[in-house]
């Protein structure tokens, strides 16, 4: 699902990390440290995942031989980055790896949310599965908890399986302090510019306008139409976050009874 450019071998002449993170398109990831991709019990499981396991970790820390044949290179550069994003979702849960996801997050390097009443609240990379091609990264807001796609297309082919479903909800869990209210402006980070600002009402109003006319060309009821309606459900380690849990029952509990009232009136409206 990644997006891949392939280097010759001059470009890993400081680490193959370095020139990892610092590739067009990687820049929602952070740096493992090497002593953890060294120590194999953070590891366990990988080698059922990756191809060439020994040889891509070979590549991921520069132990691989230079004798290699250029088209075996190339596949190993793809098991390597696999490698490498899988470690990554494993390390930015760990107290270390949260600790520098929150630097990115405090810079807003992940973008800001479109939603006008977000206020340009700064957003985390989630997945929707930690099984890796199957979904592309999302990007989660904790103001309005919902989850939207990376305007890149470059950030939108990053496997969501490098980020996992846990980690923006683990980060609040263990900064409580960073859960942003509902209402109000943003507390840190750079403040957007006011043409950011306008560019996203405009977007949300586009947005908004072509919701509404794909809706009027849709057959069925609007109750109908609100039983459709998706939403995202925060998890840590597949468990759902208690408070958002209790929350969301309740919402939920209140839209069941909103759709009952509005299948009443449009019986009505039929006899």
């Amino acid at each position: 699902m990644e997006e891949v450019s392939t280097g010759s071998g001059s470009d890993y002449s400081n680490s193959w990390i370095s020139w990892f993170l610092s590739s067009k398109g990687n820049e929602y990831f952070c740096e493992v440290e090497e002593d953890y991709i060294l120590d194999r019990f953070n590891l366990t499981g990988l080698n059922t995942e990756v191809q060439h396991y020994a040889q891509a970790l070979d590549m991921i820390t520069d132990n691989l031989d230079e004798e290699i044949q250029d088209d075996l290179r190339g596949n190993l550069d793809l098991q390597a980055r696999l490698l490498y994003g899988l470690i990554h979702a494993r390390w930015i849960v760990t107290a270390r790896g949260l600790a520098k996801m929150l630097e990115k997050y405090k810079r807003a390097d992940f973008g800001r949310c479109p939603r006008v009443l977000c206020q340009s609240q700064p957003l985390l990379p989630v997945g929707l599965t930690d099984v890796p091609y199957e979904k592309s990264v999302k990007l989660y807001c904790g103001r309005c908890e919902d989850i939207y796609s990376p305007k890149s297309s470059r950030h939108g082919s990053i496997d969501g399986a490098y980020f996992g479903t846990s980690f923006p909800h683990l980060l609040f869990l263990v900064y409580p302090n960073l859960i942003p209210p509902k209402s109000g402006p943003v507390e840190f980070g750079l403040n957007p510019r006011a043409s950011d600002l306008e560019g996203s009402r405009r977007r949300r109003v586009r947005e908004e306008q072509e919701a509404q006319a794909e809706s009027v060309g849709e057959a069925g009821s609007t109750a109908a139409v609100a039983l459709k309606a998706d939403r995202y459900r925060p998890r840590i380690f597949g468990f759902q976050v208690n408070e958002v849990a209790k929350l969301q029952r309740w919402q939920e509990a209140v839209r069941d009874k909103q759709i009952s009232r509005l299948e009443e009136l449009e019986a009505n409206g039929a006899m």
